[in-house]
């Protein structure tokens, strides 16, 4: 039995898994981690709480299994990307990350729009110029941070840091420097002329790593820390919604997947690299595709949000609020009774790459209840998707085929909402643990062990979510109501 450790760096928790090649999960933990919204539009972690999950999830997933840590032949890390994370020149993080979803660099990004030929740029980076580049945070730190930045020696991203924790490996995978905005497409190389345009001083940047090449092997620090054994090798890891995909089988033109975690991600699968600035791009981890795709700057973070901000004396429904709140949900007519909910708590990035969207509540009235605040935001979600579903179309790429991941399919209720406003079927994943799932079958696959097919073995389709015929026509006339709020709503004073 050859067992692969999969470790999943998200916004919301920490998690790890143990797999072997024959497509069995041997043992699965995770611990949560704490975001830091200090201001409006503020996201933020501590890299050092990542790093103590991991320290926590090996011992666990070993007394789970059984295996020793001499057992594990590859580990490989997926993490939430592109976060920025900045160590001096000790390997000390010089401050909290901050995350993809962050919002403050609205200032920041406007600059590097004036600064930059976007048409240009889109060609070289594959990418258009909005808030997903790490160079607008690091022109932000420049401004507001100086002595931050000033003692910064390596910037990498969430998965990166782990990776150096264990190997003392100073590296960056390819699809954050992708999404990041310092690959050039055409060479597949980081470019230092184009991260300095965006504003990365190229120093800062290490040297770029594939997703399942080999980085390096757990030292003798880590080994201590982690209870691996020293010496284990450990592959480049992968962007969390492109280990996702991997795992949920997308590897077809017009395979979509819906990742419902901290975020919400909708990626497709293609051969043809065709940039498109509303979207975002990155390498699929098998050779030779790519996997443009959307990211919503919230999603699950915004429900758990809601139920501890609003729904403290909800009797819990099978041990959690979210169930209660889905219950009632459930017992509301489809569009909420007129409410609008747009879920933009952090701004928004595609399609609408708007750092300084807001969130809103519009249309209340005393007939409403908590049940059909709940539907609402729900239904925001689902709304959102259809944007992004027409964009992808529109963008020349096909979308036939919808799988659904990740802790918020859990909610049945969400997910036939979104069917129902897509109007397509939704096939909701068994087994599929999620990106972590990815990640160490990434590793597998980097240490020649298993082929990239072989993760099919890992998971079914457990339920198929059917649209109502009948919800048509009101979620027709929500959704054009939903893009019509944000377009009144985005000019107006804050």
């Amino acid at each position: 039995m050859t067992v692969f450790l999969g470790l999943d760096i998200g916004t919301t928790s920490t998690i790890g898994i143990l797999v072997d090649t024959a497509g069995r999960v041997l043992a699965l933990a995770s611990r949560p981690v704490r975001l830091y919204a200090q201001k409006p539009g503020w996201a933020e972690e501590d890299p050092d709480e990542w790093w103590r999950n991991c320290c926590a999830i090996v011992p666990d997933l070993l007394a789970q299994s059984g295996i020793s840590a001499a057992g594990i032949a590859g580990i490989g890390v997926a993490g939430m990307l592109p976060a920025t994370v900045l160590l001096d020149k000790a390997g000390k993080p010089v401050r909290r990350s901050i995350q993809q979803s962050d919002g403050r660099a609205e200032a920041e990004v406007a600059d590097m729009r004036r600064d930059i030929d976007e048409v240009a740029f889109l060609r070289d980076a594959g990418c258009g110029v909005n808030q997903q580049l790490v160079g607008g945070k690091i022109r932000w730190l420049a401004r507001h941070e100086p002595d931050a930045l000033a003692r910064a020696a390596t910037l990498f991203g969430s998965y990166d840091y782990i990776n150096f924790r264990l190997t003392g490996e100073r590296a960056v995978e390819q699809n954050w420097a992708l999404e990041a905005g310092v690959v050039n497409v055409a060479t597949g190389r980081i470019d230092p002329e184009q991260a300095a345009r965006t504003g990365i001083p190229p120093h800062l940047l290490p040297r770029l790593v594939g997703s399942s090449e080999m980085l390096g092997q757990v030292t003798a620090k880590a080994a201590r820390e982690t209870g691996l054994a020293e010496g284990t090798p450990v592959v480049g890891g992968a962007a969390d919604m492109i280990a996702s995909a991997l795992g949920a089988g997308v590897v077809r033109g017009g395979d979509v997947l819906l990742k419902f975690g901290g975020a919400v991600d909708i990626l497709t699968a293609t051969t043809v690299l065709n940039p498109d600035r509303r979207l975002f791009l990155d390498y699929h981890l098998i050779p030779g595709l790519w996997m443009p795709n959307g990211c919503m700057s919230t999603g699950g973070s915004v429900l758990n949000w809601f139920v501890e901000t609003f729904a403290g004396g909800v009797t819990p429904l099978d041990g959690s609020r979210h169930a209660a709140l889905d219950a009632m949900a459930a017992g509301r007519p489809a569009g909420a009774m007129g409410l609008t909910f747009l879920p933009y708590l952090l701004g928004e990035k595609t399609p609408l790459h708007d750092p300084a969207a807001r969130g809103a509540l519009v249309g209340l009235t005393l007939s409403h209840d908590l049940g059909h605040i709940w539907r609402a935001v729900l239904e925001s979600y689902a709304y959102a998707i259809r944007h992004h579903i027409e964009t992808f179309r529109a963008a020349g790429h096909e979308t036939r085929r919808f799988l659904v991941s990740d802790g918020g399919t859990k909610s049945s209720v969400w997910m036939g909402i979104v069917a129902d406003v897509l109007g397509e079927p939704l096939e909701r994943l068994g087994g599929h643990p999620g990106s972590c799932l990815g990640a160490a079958w990434t590793a597998a696959v980097g240490l020649g062990a298993a082929g990239w097919d072989g993760i099919a073995a890992f998971t079914s389709r457990d339920t198929v979510f059917a649209p109502d015929p009948a919800h048509r026509a009101v979620y027709d006339r929500g959704y054009a109501a939903f893009r019509d709020l944000y377009l009144r709503l985005k000019d107006a004073p804050a």
